[in-house]
């Protein structure tokens, strides 16, 4: 490779900044930041949003994505490629740097999520249609090998709840079938990956999120009222029930949109999740699982966000509530602001250190960015039908 004098400036791509050096370059070096990036899901037009975090302005806009309209993303662990998991079955590979579709694979009928391994290797889709969840290449996107969640007599379940665990794990649920399985590529070299399973966890395990310190993955009970966790540092590890008949033989509301676990809260030692068809949070002890209480709330819960570095909790609810905002301070679990961003609050998205809030508003086509001191809105940007934010500093989180 040629090398050449670099005489001038040369600008870093991604995060505004500027590096000027009269140093002695080869071609292949380029100066690259991508700590401050993030993407915006466009969810009516299959694009996604770049864009800067510290100077809050967009950068580019990749097309060509497919159908975005319950969509999720994982990042490579340099930030500098995103992994978007579409509706359709499409896995998208966008880099970040160049703005470009640096690949696309439709690895199935119908998606709803999937998760990145925890060095980096191995990207991870769960499956509506046909069910079952493919692994693939996080380099070239080349299919690797294909966990088919066969539950007899021909039949396969959806899979739900999706998530990176530590050492090279991926744990997700059977919707149909009532089951958690763990998938173990440890030392994998081809062919099927170890599986654990538990049957029998409960009604419908609609989704599942796991702790920050990589220990504890819990899943959602659509069928029933309650929960099911397991603690992975356990030996052997056994699938235990809690929170068992939270809606106490009350009717459940009307649930028009499923509430998502991989939003929960999880700030001085509670852990806040939205309860299925209530108005209302579970808090629940991070360390024993029990009850500690409920947050009555402006409408159905989706998703439930710890501001970083804060006792709040931000949370936004299910259609036709879905304008509002409210603020819950864990330590006395009352809210303690409210507020309407607009019609159609889908997402809401934390910069890593939590002075900063961003907020997908849907019906409006438009992202609002609010201070979280005094909750102030400092800025907007337009955006076609947004809904997922996600934010590179996830690149660096067990579990995101």
């Amino acid at each position: 490779m040629k090398r050449r004098d670099v005489l001038a400036g040369f600008a870093c791509v991604g995060a505004g900044a500027v590096l000027f050096s009269r140093q002695v370059h080869s071609e292949q070096s380029a100066c690259a930041s991508t700590g401050a990036l993030g993407i915006i899901v466009e969810r009516a037009t299959g694009s996604l949003l770049i864009v800067d975090t510290i100077a809050r302005t967009r950068i580019a806009r990749v097309e060509g994505l497919g159908d975005l309209s319950h969509a999720s993303a994982v990042f490579s662990r340099d930030a500098r490629y995103v992994f978007v998991f579409g509706r359709d079955g499409g896995l998208s590979k966008v880099d970040l740097l160049s703005r470009t579709l640096a690949g696309r694979v439709v690895q199935a009928g119908n998606a709803i999520g999937g998760a990145i391994s925890d060095d980096g290797r191995l990207v991870a889709v769960s499956n509506y249609e046909p069910g079952g969840v493919n692994v693939f290449d996080a380099d070239t996107l080349a299919p690797l090998v294909e966990i088919a969640a066969d539950v007899g007599g021909g039949k396969r379940s959806k899979t739900v709840g999706l998530v990176d665990a530590p050492g090279r794990r991926f744990v997700y649920t059977l919707y149909d079938a009532g089951e958690i399985w763990i998938a173990d590529f440890a030392g994998w070299s081809g062919g099927p990956p170890a599986v654990t399973r538990f049957p029998g966890v409960g009604k419908q395990p609609y989704d599942g999120s796991i702790t920050g310190d990589g220990r504890h993955y819990i899943a959602g009970l659509f069928g029933e009222d309650g929960l099911v966790q397991l603690d992975l540092w356990s030996d052997p590890i056994a699938p235990r029930r809690i929170l068992d008949g939270y809606g106490r033989g009350e009717a459940p509301l009307p649930v028009y949109k499923m509430p998502h676990l991989e939003g929960w809260a999880e700030v001085a030692g509670a852990i806040l999740l939205p309860a299925v068809g209530r108005h209302e949070l579970l808090a629940i002890d991070a360390q024993t699982f029990g009850e500690r209480g409920r947050v009555a709330t402006h409408g159905q819960p989706i998703f439930a966000v710890a501001q970083p570095g804060s006792p709040n909790v931000w949370v936004n609810f299910a259609h036709p509530l879905n304008d509002t905002v409210q603020i819950v301070d864990v330590r006395t679990l009352k809210v303690v602001h409210t507020f309407k961003p607009g019609p159609a609050v889908l997402h809401l998205e934390f910069t890593p250190r939590g002075n900063e809030v961003w907020i997908s508003v849907r019906d409006a086509d438009r992202i609002d960015i609010h201070e979280t001191r005094h909750f102030e809105k400092i800025g907007s940007l337009p955006a076609q039908k947004p809904s997922g934010i996600f934010f590179t500093s996830r690149a660096h989180r067990i579990g995101q």
